[in-house]
């Protein structure tokens, strides 16, 4: 063997015996939710049922639209673009178009597929709520609409059996302190209104993401927003976290939603309880 040859080998067995292994990184153990919850989650998959139900894509026609009252009598208004009642609630889905994002419904739990199922068998395409319904309660629930309400939605992205209204979330939570809340966490209001914790908005823990229905600016649909946590506070907000949800012993500090989700989050600068 020449001896440049044989120098250059020897370098080569060098500095591959001095190299040290470097371990990848291991995703951080999730302990698992209580084992008698009625359902078991992670923020993960929480999350990404609730991006599911803010882009899931349906084309609605003339025939789910319904301003007036059902065959039992309940008054129905759908949120389609038609609707200006109040002006500053407007509609916004348009027949004959693909939509994203499946309609408010007062007392909906309507899931994606049966919520298309209910859409092509001429379902009215969501039910806004109003102070009327909500005096009314369940008996203003149209069974001719199709659509989620604020706590049908959260209850769907806890993988709930059964829809857990804002009264009955706490039963299966444990309450928090608000500098704890994580990706998957509740702000809830017993008897008004819910929102599912999406991450931090600001290092400094002064802002949260959170998705919701029912709330402002897009008040009929399922969005991303942002806002700034005392101010959800001081309305009434609860911090709740599920009994089912997995979570981190010790917070990692890494993020769920991903940078291009967290960018069509909406700005909600003085945030107001949802569902007049």
């Amino acid at each position: 063997m020449h001896p440049s040859i044989a120098l250059l080998s020897m370098m080569v067995l060098s500095l591959a015996s001095c190299q040290t292994a470097v371990p990848k990184s291991v995703a951080p153990e999730l302990v698992p939710g209580a084992a008698d919850a009625p359902s078991q989650i992670t923020p993960t998959e929480s999350l990404a049922l609730a991006e599911r139900y803010t882009t899931h894509p349906w084309r609605p026609f003339a025939r789910n639209i319904l301003h007036g009252e059902d065959g039992a009598g309940v008054l129905v208004h759908t949120p389609d673009a038609s609707l200006n009642d109040p002006p500053e609630r407007p509609g916004w889905w348009l027949p004959g178009e693909v939509n994203r994002g499946i309609p408010y419904k007062w007392g909906g739990f309507d899931d994606p597929v049966s919520f298309d199922r209910s859409i092509a068998q001429g379902a009215a395409g969501g039910d806004v709520s109003s102070p009327a319904k909500r005096r009314a309660d369940n008996a203003a629930v149209s069974a001719a609409a199709a659509g989620v309400d604020c706590s049908g939605f959260v209850s769907r992205c806890l993988k709930l059996p059964t829809v857990h209204d804002t009264s009955q979330l706490p039963s299966v939570c444990y309450p928090l302190e608000a500098g704890n809340l994580r990706p998957g966490d509740l702000l809830n209001i017993p008897r008004k209104h819910v929102v599912l914790c999406a991450g931090w908005a600001r290092p400094d823990k002064s802002w949260i993401y959170y998705y919701e229905t029912g709330g402002g600016p897009e008040y009929w649909k399922p969005g991303l927003k942002e806002a700034p946590l005392a101010a959800m506070l001081a309305l009434g907000y609860q911090p709740l976290r599920y009994r089912g949800m997995a979570y981190e012993p010790t917070t990692s500090g890494k993020e769920v939603l991903t940078r291009s989700i967290r960018t069509r989050a909406a700005t909600v600068a003085e945030p107001t309880v949802g569902e007049p």
